[in-house]
């Protein structure tokens, strides 16, 4: 499994493409991002090929698919961002569902659905994977529709897509479901990136009540084959805090 270090939770004060040399300078060779409109995505596809530090993911420009009113909002920015993620070199974004909008749970449902649907075209001409993302609605994301990993997989499952997938948070789904190994280990063919994080806190992983060396061991023993992203608030400096995880887990 390869580990992944989100540039805004660690340098995001920083040039992006010094992050990335930052990154590869300290070991790593897996980065990702939040929001790309403010990036060179040529210049930062040339840095990521010369450190040699992939840029996994992105996020899409709009987070509406429990609305069907908004969903040629959600369509048009995930093409927008299809395009960027091909110039920067990125082959997966990840897509929030929006809020709950009081509507009936199964239409809302239904409404994420058809968009993933209607976007197979997108993604078909793209090559890009758009991996939606349950959150917990406890402490950090309240109001959000899709909270379980479960509803997650059986999304993915109906739209039956290769380029439809889940990204699977420990963190978040450690205060939603617990049950963590198994959720993952049984429905690899649904997730595509994984997050992390210790709770609670959303802090260094060795801080939380997840022992992610067991994690880790039995994800790798299923033969999981994608990316753990860092997905944290550090309290060391940020590059002590990556050198500690990489002297705990690596």
């Amino acid at each position: 499994m390869r580990i992944c270090i989100p540039v805004p939770c660690f340098f995001g004060q920083m040039d992006f493409c010094d992050a990335i040399r930052q990154i590869a300078a300290l070991g790593f060779n897996a980065a990702e991002t939040y929001d790309w409109k403010s990036l060179d995505l040529e210049q930062t596809a040339d840095t990521c090929r010369e450190t040699g530090v992939e840029l996994l993911s992105m996020c899409t420009t709009e987070f509406c698919m429990t609305a069907p009113e908004k969903r040629r909002d959600w369509l048009a920015g995930l093409k927008e961002s299809c395009i960027a993620a091909k110039k920067a070199g990125v082959q997966r974004l990840i897509t929030q569902v929006g809020p709950d909008t009081g509507a009936e749970h199964g239409f809302q449902r239904q409404s994420i659905v058809d968009a993933l649907l209607e976007a197979r075209p997108i993604l078909e001409e793209s090559g890009v994977t758009v991996m939606i993302e349950p959150l917990n609605t406890l402490v950090d994301h309240k109001g959000y529709f899709l909270w379980s990993s479960q509803e997650a997989f059986e999304i993915v499952r109906e739209v039956n897509h290769p380029f439809v997938k889940v990204v699977y948070d420990i963190y978040h789904q450690q205060i939603m479901e617990g049950n963590i190994i198994p959720s993952i280990t049984q429905n690899l063919d649904c997730i595509a990136h994984l997050h992390s994080a210790g709770h609670p806190g959303r802090h260094e992983l060795q801080l939380g009540e997840n022992d992610y060396h067991v994690i880790f061991a039995a994800v790798d023993k299923a033969g999981y084959q994608g990316a753990c992203g860092l997905e944290y608030t550090p309290t060391m400096e940020s590059c002590e805090s990556l050198r500690e995880f990489r002297r705990l887990y690596l």
